[in-house]
């Protein structure tokens, strides 16, 4: 385990105890004290300071850039698909199989490296998370500049198709239940009263997004830059680390 972590972080972590709690999803436990057994707390934290990282690092980016691009971009780097994606390619699905005994799911990574992110916070502090984020995360895992003209807005491309084709839409939540103790939505979306694509995920908005993809796929639609997955590849640019140093 120690040998692992140091491979993915690029150090030895003092508090073994805590980035292996990292990696304990809840589905786990079923005692009453598992709020403090499993990883959610920090992946709570984690989500605030990798949203602040990388708002950080775009804002010195892109300085001529205006507040709508700045978040359309963090959005398409921090959405759980984004994290999802990342995470497997970082080989965090291998600590989730050590410590837990239930069946692995793909949200289970992006939560994973949120909770990691918390843990390398609380001992290294923010200065030293944001070198790993951007440095062992970011620029290893995000094209950043493929990013910038990715459409990942598949609703709105959907709407806009059926306008200007003078199709009806309509989408619909098909049913609500619980997976690993959260409420999920099944959504469908309907053109001209064809269900095209169905999706599920732990929030609605983001179930439309991939209904309205798949439904796009069936219609044959799906356009230049807006493929079936986000581009995450390493950028291999080296040109600009935001202004910071190791």
């Amino acid at each position: 385990m120690v040998r692992r972590l140091r491979s993915l972080l690029g150090f030895t972590p003092a508090h073994l105890p805590l980035f292996k709690l990292a990696f304990f999803h809840k589905s786990t436990f079923t005692s009453r004290d598992y709020a403090i057994s499993n990883n959610e707390r920090l992946e709570f934290l984690g989500d605030a300071v990798l949203s602040t990282i990388v708002a950080e690092y775009l804002f010195k980016k892109y300085p001529n850039s205006d507040e709508g691009f700045l978040t359309k971009m963090r959005s398409k780097i921090v959405k759980r698909n984004s994290l999802d994606e990342i995470a497997d390619k970082m080989g965090l699905d291998l600590f989730l199989a050590n410590y837990n005994q239930t069946r692995l799911s793909k949200s289970m990574l992006g939560n994973a490296l949120e909770a990691l992110v918390g843990a390398i916070y609380i001992e290294m502090g923010y200065n030293r998370t944001k070198y790993y984020v951007i440095q062992r995360v970011l620029r290893r895992y995000l094209d950043i500049h493929e990013l910038e003209s990715y459409d990942d807005n598949f609703k709105s491309q959907l709407l806009e198709w059926c306008q200007k084709n003078g199709r009806s839409i309509e989408y619909k939540v098909l049913t609500k239940y619980k997976s690993e103790k959260r409420d999920k939505f099944k959504v469908a979306v309907y053109v001209d009263g064809r269900k095209l694509g169905t999706a599920d995920d732990f929030n609605k908005k983001s179930a439309e997004q991939l209904a309205s993809e798949r439904a796009m796929s069936a219609l044959g639609i799906l356009g230049d830059g807006a493929g079936t997955g986000q581009p995450l590849m390493h950028d291999g640019d080296g040109d600009d680390n935001g202004g910071y140093q190791a």
